[in-house]
């Protein structure tokens, strides 16, 4: 009799793509399908994945390929497929490059998943989820952004650092106190900065890639809430439609994932200064969308 598994489609075969690979396997999430337009790249990552099944004791089926049609019947589709930033290139450029990559990535998962929970991860995020809905046309509910998991997961990493503590004694408190009565103001502030540069950091100590660990956990936390019907609020991209009083765009708020997708958008008081930094986001948001759509418009 055939086993029934899953199935998680991984577009783009790079660093992210192949640690999300042996993730989805480790954690036993389904069978999974590695793609790249990279002859040999998926298919010998994929490979050297399925040679460790017997000594990690998973029984997933991992493919590597090159052909959208082997992701027929994809139950999630993470989209990891773009170039990074690189010295002297534009913003403009890198709009311009990965928007074509994006739609061509969007058609074949519109064309051979048509059922599938969209996770985007390629850069810059807010941009690309967007195109990624367009270009699809899914209902909001089946197309979400990894976003906040990621800073939120650098933040408690930080944190436990600083305090020499278990990261999983660290959310908004430490083992039940609240961190703002563990470390001064000050040295928060220094803590948050960097998290908000932690991608750069790396970047910078690698010299030639940025970071794929965090960035594939954190995406994959995700597809297993969608899974496994968790019902689990994180912190992701989404569709807003009102909520927060936006319209129309993708951003960062905390989401309910569950087996229908993105179930729905928790929506929190903010104070005054939770409220002026989340404008100052959204004006972000809102230029490089409006780049894009000019990118787009003169393409």
């Amino acid at each position: 009799m055939a086993i029934s598994r899953r199935k998680i489609a991984l577009i783009g075969g790079g660093n992210i793509g192949g640690t999300m690979a042996h993730l989805c396997a480790l954690k036993k999430l389904g069978d999974v399908v590695l793609f790249d337009v990279i002859d040999g790249l998926p298919q010998g990552k994929a490979l050297d994945l399925l040679q460790s099944a017997p000594v990690e004791g998973f029984d997933a089926n991992i493919v590597g390929t090159t052909s959208y049609e082997d992701i027929v019947g994809a139950d999630v589709c993470i989209v990891t497929a773009g170039i990074a930033r690189k010295p002297g290139m534009s913003r403009d450029d890198l709009l311009g490059t990965n928007s074509k990559i994006m739609t061509s990535v969007s058609e074949g998962i519109k064309q051979y998943a048509p059922n599938a929970f969209i996770i985007v991860i390629t850069n810059p995020l807010d941009a690309m989820v967007t195109l990624c809905q367009r270009v699809t046309g899914f209902p909001k509910e089946q197309v979400v952004g990894q976003s906040g998991i990621l800073d939120s997961s650098r933040y408690r990493t930080f944190i436990a650092q600083e305090l020499n503590r278990s990261v999983e004694s660290v959310t908004a408190m430490v083992g039940g106190v609240p961190v703002d009565r563990l470390i001064s103001s000050e040295r928060l502030d220094e803590i948050e900065q960097r998290v908000r540069m932690a991608g750069g950091e790396i970047v910078s100590l690698l010299k030639t890639g940025s970071a794929f660990y965090a960035p594939a956990s954190a995406a994959v936390r995700m597809a297993e809430a969608y899974l496994q019907d968790k019902k689990e609020v994180l912190p992701c991209a989404a569709l807003l439609e009102g909520e927060y009083g936006v319209h129309g765009y993708y951003f960062c708020v905390p989401v309910l994932i569950g087996a229908g997708g993105v179930e729905k958008v928790i929506e929190i008081d903010l104070a005054p200064g939770e409220k002026s930094a989340f404008d100052e986001s959204l004006s972000h948001v809102q230029d490089i969308v409006g780049a894009m759509d000019r990118v787009l418009a003169e393409a």
